[in-house]
C-alpha cells in the first residue's frame, strides 16, 4: 500500500531522525561557542563557521536526508558497481591539476569553480553502499570461504592506498575499521578481522617508520611532555581543556582554551572545548546521544526485512561508532591525533551534508519496510 507524503514522513524512523537532528542542533552550539574567538580574528565575524555550517552543511544535507529518506533504499543495490566507481574517480579528483586542492599539505580537497569539497567524505558513503551491496549477495556461510577475501581485501586496499597517498590517515582508519566491522557482520570468521587488523596495525607501523612525520606525532602520543611547545602542543592544551572542565564545566561559552590557545576548535579539537565548557556529566549524556545513535541503527539492521539494508544500517552504525571513537580518543590521549572530527558537531560542509544524506536512507529503511 503507498503511503501519502505526510504519512511517508511519519514512517521515518522517528528516533534515527530525531537523534540525527538533535545532534546537528547541538553540534551548531557547540560551534557557535567554539569558534567565537577564531571566526573574529580569522574573518572579523564571530559567527563565520556557524553560517558557513548553515549553508554548506545543515542546508544541503536536509535537502539530502529527505532525498535519500524517500527513495527506496533498494534501488542503491543494483547501483553498487557505479558506487565503486563513484569510489575510486572521488579518490582520483584531488591528484587532477585545476581541480585537486592542497589545504595543510595535503591533498584531499577538490574544486569547481566556487564549489570545494572533501571528496573522501562522500566515499565513506559510496564504499559503504559498495560493501553493502556486495556482501549482502553472499550468503554467511559463503563469506566463511577464504576466496572471498580477496576482492573485499583488494577493494579496501585500494581505497586505503589513494587514502595514504593524499595522506588522510585518518580518514583511511574510519573507512577501515567501518568495512572490517562490517565485514564482520556479513558472516567472516572472526580470525580473519584480526588477521586483517594485525595486517593494517603493521602497515600503519610501517608508515609510522617511514614518515618523520608520523614518527613524530606517535612518539607525542607516548610521551605528550617532551615537545609541549612544539609537536606536542595541540595534544596538552586539549588535555588541558578537558581536565579544566572537571565534572561541572566552566560554564557554556566560558572555555578559556577556545581563545587561541588550542588549535583547530572549529574541527577535530571541538570535542575538547565541549569538554572543558559543559564538564564530564554533560559530556556523558552527550556520548550517551552517539552510543543511542549507533544503537539505533543496529536496531534498524536487526528489523530490516532483507540483508542488504540489514548491512546498511550496520554499517553506517559502524561508520559513526569508529570516526566519533577516533575524535574523541585522540582528544584525551588515547590514540595519537589524526585530523579525524567529531559527528554531526565538527564543522565541515561536505562531512554533515553527507552523514545528514546517509542518515536519511537509514532512517527510510524503516519507512520501505512498513511501506511494503
Amino acid at each position: 500500500m503507498r503511503l501519502t507524503l505526510r504519512q511517508r514522513l511519519l514512517a521515518l524512523d522517528p528516533v534515527l531522525v530525531g537523534l540525527a537532528l538533535g545532534l546537528t542542533l547541538l553540534g551548531l552550539a557547540v560551534l557557535m561557542s567554539a569558534t567565537g574567538p577564531v571566526a573574529f580574528q580569522r574573518y572579523d565575524d564571530s559567527l563565520f563557521f556557524v553560517k558557513r555550517q548553515l549553508l554548506q552543511g545543515v542546508l544541503p544535507g536536509m535537502t539530502m536526508f529527505l532525498f535519500f529518506a524517500f527513495i527506496d533504499y533498494r534501488i542503491w543495490k543494483r547501483l553498487a558497481f557505479p558506487a565503486l566507481v563513484a569510489t575510486f574517480g572521488l579518490l582520483l579528483l584531488p591528484y587532477i591539476p585545476g581541480i585537486g586542492v592542497e589545504v595543510g599539505g595535503s591533498h584531499s580537497w577538490a574544486a569547481f569553480g566556487p564549489l570545494r569539497f572533501q571528496p573522501s567524505e562522500i566515499v565513506k558513503f559510496t564504499f559503504l553502499i559498495y560493501l553493502a551491496a556486495w556482501f549482502s549477495g553472499r550468503t554467511p556461510e559463503r563469506m566463511r570461504d577464504w576466496h572471498e577475501l580477496i576482492p573485499f581485501g583488494g577493494a579496501l586496499g585500494a581505497v586505503c592506498l589513494l587514502l595514504i597517498a593524499q595522506p588522510d590517515t585518518g580518514t583511511t582508519a574510519v573507512i577501515a575499521g567501518m568495512s572490517l566491522f562490517l565485514y564482520v557482520f556479513s558472516g567472516a570468521p572472526m580470525v580473519w578481522f584480526i588477521g586483517m587488523s594485525a595486517g593494517g596495525a603493521a602497515i600503519i607501523a610501517m608508515l609510522i617508520k617511514f614518515s618523520p612525520y608520523r614518527a613524530a606525532r606517535f612518539m607525542t602520543f607516548l610521551h605528550p611532555e617532551l615537545d609541549p611547545q612544539g609537536i606536542g602542543y595541540h595534544i596538552n592544551q586539549a588535555i588541558l581543556a578537558v581536565g579544566s572542565g572537571g565534572f561541572l564545566g566552566l560554564g557554556f561559552g566560558k572555555s578559556r582554551q577556545k581563545y587561541l590557545y588550542l588549535p583547530e576548535v572549529e574541527a577535530d579539537s571541538i570535542f575538547a572545548v565541549m569538554a572543558e565548557e559543559l564538564g564530564f556529566f554533560l559530556t556523558m549524556i552527550v556520548l550517551l546521544l552517539f552510543v543511542a545513535f549507533v544503537w539505533r541503527c543496529f536496531v534498524i539492521s536487526r528489523k530490516s526485512k532483507d540483508r542488504f539494508g540489514s548491512l546498511l544500517a550496520a554499517g553506517f552504525g559502524c561508520w559513526i561508532a569508529v570516526q566519533a571513537w577516533m575524535n574523541i580518543a585522540s582528544m584525551i590521549g588515547l590514540m595519537p591525533i589524526t585530523g579525524v572530527t567529531l559527528p554531526f558537531i565538527s564543522h565541515g560542509g561536505t562531512s554533515l551534508t553527507i552523514l545528514l544524506a546517509a542518515s536519511g536512507l537509514v532512517a527510510g529503511i524503516t519507512r520501505t519496510n512498513r511501506e511494503t
